[in-house]
């Protein structure tokens, strides 16, 4: 039977892993937003517009843009990622991924050459710490879900839906968060966070996952399990703040710190390096 501190080295080993795959968050090199007006984007071939249906793209064989197991010779459509089926385009090692974010169509591409993966030395994270995994209370609005406005970091201000607070002790003191719900279900339940070491011995912000809370409300806050969100990884994501009280203002040293680049590193400081192949 494995411990709680085996499971959470399991965890950071999948996380490094993930998101140095070859498509993962590290390769993202681009987020293009297209209009109705046929255009180019650059370093790729074909022309590119909007839809009601999805991202069109018009391309010669000589282009060498593949849709599904075919080179494309024409037009395609493909649905953005909020569809159920949702398409994909390749050119290349790249992956060209339509996306639709309130209401925009626009296209991301993921290459496995991108700067931020190839320089890419693992995710430093604080050791396990049982004190930082609590008990939390989950209660939901009671007008049911509802929408905050939230700044991102690309200066825009987007609706993030949110389901509810968790209560809970640290250190012998009260807190709560607004958090969301998430899972293939929704049964689960995800908040953004800062605390009084963002910015300075962490990343400015990090994202948590609770596990669905049961009849009672009751669900484990592991602050172990603090991830760094997308942004961390590539300048091209959108990532939302911390909604208004989700600043803990106590340092949080657990969970995941910082990106580390520039090849090989090992543990120092008391800080567990996780390196990915």
């Amino acid at each position: 039977m494995t411990t709680d501190a085996e499971e959470w080295q399991h965890w950071t080993e999948a996380r490094a892993a993930g998101v140095s795959a070859p498509h993962g968050v590290l390769a993202l090199t681009g987020t293009y937003w297209l209009t109705a007006e046929p255009g180019a984007i650059p370093g790729l071939p074909g022309q590119w517009s909007v839809t009601p249906e999805g991202v069109r793209v018009v391309a010669a064989v000589a282009d060498g843009l593949r849709v599904g197991d075919a080179v494309l010779d024409g037009a395609a459509v493909l649905p953005p990622d909020t569809h159920p089926r949702a398409g994909t385009a390749h050119h290349g090692d790249r992956l060209l991924v339509p996306i639709e974010r309130d209401g925009e169509l626009g296209l991301r591409i993921f290459d496995p050459e991108a700067e931020n993966r190839t320089t890419f030395a693992g995710i430093a994270v604080f050791p396990y710490a049982p004190e930082w995994s609590v008990p939390a209370v989950f209660t939901p609005y009671e007008s049911g879900d509802r929408a905050l406005s939230v700044p991102h970091v690309d200066g825009r201000d987007r609706p993030m839906p949110v389901a509810g607070q968790i209560a809970f002790q640290l250190g012998g003191e009260h807190y709560s968060l607004t958090v969301s719900r998430a899972g293939s279900k929704g049964t689960e339940l995800t908040a953004v966070i800062a605390d009084a070491s963002s910015g300075e011995d962490t990343y400015r912000f990090r994202f948590i996952m609770l596990p669905e809370p049961d009849r009672e409300g009751r669900t484990v806050l592991d602050l172990n399990r603090a991830f760094l969100p997308p942004c961390a990884f590539s300048d091209h994501f959108m990532c939302p703040f911390p909604p208004p009280g989700n600043r803990l203002p106590i340092p949080v040293r657990a969970g995941e710190k910082s990106v580390l680049r520039g090849g090989p590193t090992h543990s120092r400081d008391g800080i567990e390096l996780e390196i990915a192949d």
